[in-house]
């Protein structure tokens, strides 16, 4: 695999609907990207018959559709559901190969709990923001998160506000920067929920919290140049002949993002 897709079967003429990415897929090569890079987002929205009946029908690839039919269903593994698909177009190289043996072997031992977090990560690194945001926001309701990895509450917590924060929605961000601030109390935590902090409210009332939390005067500085950094950084002008295409693609992110 190389970094570009050649498509060696033919195109769909209806593609198949990917609804974890809201993304729309065409061909043999394309659904072998997609699963290569995104493997903890093969579960039963894509491992399921309806993306055998697309194989059948619109690739035409009877003897794949066939094989995978057996293995849909609750017991059936990404290991099972993935080889036979790379295999009909030979799509990896015996590196690569070799490399998805190492993830699978890993991904078999993790723990259910920290396959759906790497899940919801992986919507969020998609661009999938709500659906990530469902992800964590469940995961935190559990009891059993710290007994099952130290430190991972605090993960989700970020995770979870920075998913909020991709979406402007800075009040509940800087709810969710603050507790994970409050479950370790590391000085990373607690730089990203001021910042935070200080993006909504005004000058005295950020003051005012740093005196709350007793914020030392190297806190300070430290984010007073990361300010200073941001603010630095040149802004990517707009011309007015771009600026419909810019608010469709906008508008296009904004309905991916939120898989409206």
């Amino acid at each position: 695999m190389s970094g570009y897709i050649l498509c060696q079967t033919k195109k769909a003429d209806v593609p198949y609907y990917v609804e974890n990415i809201s993304t729309n897929i065409y061909s043999i090569e394309e659904l072998c990207y997609y699963l290569y890079h995104n493997l903890y987002l093969v579960d039963d929205s894509i491992m399921n018959e309806g993306l055998c009946d697309w194989l059948d029908e619109e690739l035409q690839l009877h003897s794949l559709a066939a094989k995978l039919r057996p293995k849909v269903g609750k017991f059936a593994s990404a290991e099972d559901f993935l080889y036979p698909i790379f295999k009909e177009i030979n799509y990896l190289t015996y590196e690569e190969l070799r490399a998805l043996n190492v993830k699978l072997i890993k991904y078999d031992k993790e723990a259910p709990l920290i396959r759906e977090k790497k899940k919801g990560d992986a919507l969020a690194e998609n661009g999938m923001y709500v659906n990530a945001i469902r992800v964590y926001q469940k995961l935190l309701e559990r009891k059993d998160l710290e007994a099952v990895r130290e430190g991972i509450t605090r993960e989700l917590w970020h995770n979870l506000g920075c998913a909020y924060s991709y979406l402007f929605q800075m009040e509940k961000a800087v709810d969710c920067f603050e507790k994970e601030y409050l479950c370790g109390n590391t000085k990373d935590a607690l730089k990203t929920y001021l910042i935070a902090y200080k993006s909504i409210r005004t000058p005295i009332e950020y003051e005012s919290r740093l005196t709350e939390l007793e914020v030392g005067e190297d806190v300070r500085r430290e984010i007073a140049e990361t300010l200073n950094h941001f603010a630095r950084k040149p802004e990517t002008p707009v011309y007015s002949q771009h600026v419909d295409g810019l608010l469709e693609q906008f508008m296009t992110d904004y309905h991916r993002s939120t898989g409206s």
